[in-house]
């Protein structure tokens, strides 16, 4: 078959062989070209030495060089090119112990995790397979390489990464390599919540966020995210996080709105989640189920309390949530108050002390004492707004204090 490499690549490939040594492009680059998807990047493999790669190119970067890897830098881009290796033992389950080069390319394809993933081509030879990963591509199937049992045991996050190709894809995980994962589940524990929230994330904000699940059926849930483990309503989790926008915090406060908005916050945390996704997912499940208001007044009140955005965005949660559970009529009174915020926002109306027609200083300026009487007097002068959005002018907020401004 024939893939179309992008022209740095087929450069870098080309140079290595015209200098003696093989090369092909490897791995997700040439998985995603075969179903006609777009790579996010594309990497290379040869029998080149780091040494050697580093003399052919101008620009190059140590990146991983003790693991045979340099980055090739042309137009501002950087290309892995990495040696055929063999992988050591891996006494920790995430890393090798040491690597051996090889002059090999099967046993380089033969050390990676899945079939999928175990492909090389360039343009000469063209498609390297030899563990039947086309034939996966087209059976639609995630498979190890291998023995299962013992891709795993080298690197446990594989586990998890079997969970993400096939949600990324779509894609079952055939019985064998599926079986190895309930079996070995336990030695997930052993990797950093770093690495477990990477993939969480790409499962998260793949076509199917639903398939969050499987880390409950495989028995992995339980040491890496024991807080969704116990959520008793998942199949309504589940179809929310396909439902809400594809952002981790709605999609985590999908998983998890029933814990309540500290029970959101602590595990999240524990995932040592960024402060933006934490704040945002607990805000959504402490908002959730506070009920439907038709009121104008009530409406700016809460967009006050919340914020423009987080108001917003949590109208968007209780939307997605009364659609996936049939609740249809509340779901339409939902539209309703994102209308009717939606005039408010158009109109003006003052929802912060910032948008107040009077600041500290017009304070001040009426002979008020800096400090917390001035705090105090613009939060009463914002309640009467919220209530009453025509008394968002200057006249009339001094009025209400009683107070005279020194300019009239």
């Amino acid at each position: 078959m024939k893939i179309i490499l992008p022209d740095d690549v087929k450069f870098i490939i080309s140079r290595l062989i015209s200098n003696g040594y093989e090369a092909y492009a490897v791995g997700g680059c040439v998985r995603d070209s075969i179903i006609r998807r777009a790579p996010g990047d594309w990497d290379i493999t040869t029998s080149a030495r780091p040494e050697d790669v580093k003399k052919l190119f101008r620009h190059t970067v140590d990146t991983g060089i003790m693991h045979g890897t340099v980055t090739v830098m042309l137009h501002r881009v950087g290309y892995e090119v990495t040696t055929y290796r063999l992988d050591g033992e891996y006494e920790d389950g995430r890393h090798p112990k040491n690597v051996e080069f090889t002059k090999s390319l099967v046993e380089d394809l033969k050390r990676r995790d899945f079939t999928i993933n175990a492909m090389a081509y360039n343009d000469e030879d063209g498609l390297v397979d030899e563990f039947g990963g086309r034939e996966d591509l087209q059976a639609g199937i995630i498979r190890c390489v291998g023995e299962p049992a013992e891709r795993f045991g080298e690197d446990a996050l594989r586990m998890l990464r079997a969970v993400r190709f096939s949600a990324q894809l779509g894609f079952d995980i055939e019985s064998a390599t599926e079986n190895a994962v309930k079996e070995l589940a336990p030695t997930i524990a052993k990797v950093s919540k770093e690495r477990v929230h990477t993939e969480f994330g790409k499962i998260l904000l793949s076509p199917h966020p639903e398939y969050m699940g499987k880390i409950c059926v495989y028995g992995l849930s339980r040491y890496v995210f024991p807080e969704f483990d116990r959520i008793a309503d998942k199949e309504t989790a589940l179809r929310l996080a396909g439902k809400v926008p594809a952002e981790f915090f709605f999609r985590y406060a999908a998983l998890l709105y029933g814990l309540g908005e500290e029970g959101v916050r602590n595990a999240l945390k524990k995932l040592k989640l960024d402060n933006r996704t934490v704040d945002g997912a607990a805000k959504l499940a402490a908002f959730h189920g506070t009920g439907i208001t038709q009121s104008e007044k009530n409406i700016r009140r809460l967009a006050s309390r919340w914020g423009e955005e987080g108001f917003s965005n949590a109208l968007e949660f209780e939307a997605c949530y009364y659609d996936v559970t049939g609740q249809y009529e509340a779901a339409a009174e939902i539209d309703e108050e994102r209308r009717l915020f939606g005039i408010i926002k158009d109109r003006g109306d003052c929802l912060d002390t910032k948008n107040l027609a009077v600041d500290g200083k017009t304070l001040i300026s009426c002979g008020i004492e800096p400090g917390k009487e001035v705090g105090r007097l613009l939060k009463e002068c914002l309640d009467a707004v919220l209530d009453e959005p025509e008394l968002n002018t200057k006249e009339r907020l001094l009025e209400r204090l009683g107070l005279k401004s020194r300019d009239a």
